[in-house]
């Protein structure tokens, strides 16, 4: 808009001047590009059109920046979406899980690894219970429904990880009895091997024989525990559908639930075969100082070898001592606890093999019971011990044990149900067969 104005008439010397325009309901713009104002009479400049200021572009160059934007959204829209995408894969490959045949024959429940990482804090060592064989356990908390799980992540260092992750699954996944470690579910995501387990409050067995962090147990908590894991065992042994040899029965194995109650753990050891039939020779693996001396000779685990480990893991209740230990007046160092038990029969003086820790606070009966009943169950000859049944006649006071003798070349033979108990040699040394063990380490050199 140009504009030229004569104001002849106003002879004031003061005048205001001013501009407006419209356009109605249409939006525009409107440009003041020049301006000739005269009064008094004068005649007004004349403007010269040609000399006047261009329109502004704004419409075109809102236009082109309009443009800029889009392109620049789409651009950074579409790094946004790759680098989701980028994402996603990277975490899904985090959490992939691998699923095989033989799984669909088990039917237990099957954790994803996320479920299961965010239970236990990613795995933290906050989180940490303790070590087995051939893996770490870790405390868990599952958000659905809230439950509290011990966790179990198989070595994968261990050879022979897959071999035990499956025993583990085939045993414990039908197994249903109240002194077992219920065995809830598993997971897998390519190394990774998992299995979740009720926790037990109360931790490991060991831990209240020999930490000094935790309190005395009393002689009916560990006498509720040795028969809670013998009816384990008579469960194993007899009572489930095929024969569950567990192989390595030791208090390290046996956790406590909120009730101390005795729970039989950690199967990555077991082997299962039909019942009326006998077991294949194996690899010999176990804890050694729970090994019966067959098993080194000839590579065959039965039940009668657990039976052994039962033996041994029942005195080292009693006496509250691990199964290589140093005794008060021995000569030889080290000594194994079966033999130390025998040399305090053989004195008249067993029940000095009792745990000092206990004081006199213990019903005399009963722990003269469980030290014989224990050195019975590790006599060397497997025909010379009890099975799981007989042992929980004893304990349940249902049968009553026979007449034990220090295990001595004097010793008479035994009947005890038509299984021939012959007494074996002990050496003035101190020896015995259980000489050619070494301390409480664990073999596993295979299957």
């Amino acid at each position: 808009m140009v504009l030229q104005v004569n104001l002849s008439d106003i002879v004031s010397d003061t005048m205001y001047a001013g501009f407006a325009s419209s356009t109605g309901s249409v939006a525009s713009s409107h440009y003041l590009l020049g301006w000739s104002f005269a009064q008094g009479g004068r005649e007004a400049q004349n403007l010269d059109i040609s000399n006047l200021p261009r329109l502004p572009r704004y419409g075109n160059r809102s236009r082109k920046l309009s443009v800029g934007s889009m392109v620049l959204v789409i651009v950074i829209s579409v790094v946004v979406f790759i680098i989701g995408v980028v994402f996603y894969i990277i975490r899904r490959k985090k959490y992939e899980e691998v699923v095989e045949d033989w799984e669909q024959e088990y039917h237990l429940q099957r954790f994803s690894f996320k479920d299961l990482y965010n239970a236990t804090k990613g795995f933290k060592d906050k989180e940490f219970l303790g070590a087995g064989g051939f893996g770490k356990v870790y405390k868990g908390v599952l958000s659905s429904p809230k439950l509290e799980v011990a966790v179990k992540r198989v070595s994968h260092g261990s050879g022979q990880g897959m071999r035990e992750f499956i025993a583990e699954i085939a045993c414990m996944g039908r197994l249903r009895h109240r002194n077992l470690v219920q065995l809830l579910g598993y997971c897998r995501r390519k190394g990774e091997l998992i299995l979740v387990y009720d926790y037990m409050p109360n931790g490991s067995l060991d831990k209240y024989l020999y930490d000094s962090d935790k309190p005395n147990l009393s002689w009916n908590a560990r006498f509720k525990v040795i028969r809670g894991v013998a009816s384990a065992l008579v469960y194993l042994h007899e009572e489930w559908e095929q024969v569950i040899i567990h192989r390595d029965v030791k208090a390290s194995n046996i956790l406590l639930d909120v009730d101390m109650n005795a729970r039989l753990g950690d199967f990555g050891l077991a082997r299962l075969y039909d019942h009326g039939t006998n077991p294949q020779t194996t690899h010999v693996v176990g804890t050694v100082g729970y090994l019966a001396p067959e098993l080194t000779r000839k590579g065959k685990a039965t039940t009668s070898t657990d039976v052994f480990s039962f033996g041994v893991f029942v005195l080292e209740v009693a006496c509250g001592k691990s199964p290589i230990s140093t005794f008060q007046g021995s000569s030889n160092g080290e000594m194994y606890l079966v033999d130390w038990v025998n040399e305090c029969l053989k004195k008249g003086v067993l029940l000095e093999a009792s745990d000092p820790k206990l004081g006199r606070d213990y019903d005399a009966d009963e722990m003269e019971l469980v030290l014989k009943l224990g050195l019975l169950c590790c006599h060397p000859k497997p025909e010379g011990r009890p099975n799981m049944r007989q042992v929980m006649q004893f304990l349940n006071g249902h049968s009553i044990l026979p007449e034990m003798l220090p295990f001595d070349a004097k010793a008479a033979n035994t009947t005890f149900s038509n299984q021939n108990l012959s007494s074996f040699p002990i050496s003035s040394a101190g020896t015995s067969a259980y000489a050619s063990y070494s301390s409480d380490s664990i073999l596993k050199v295979g299957r």
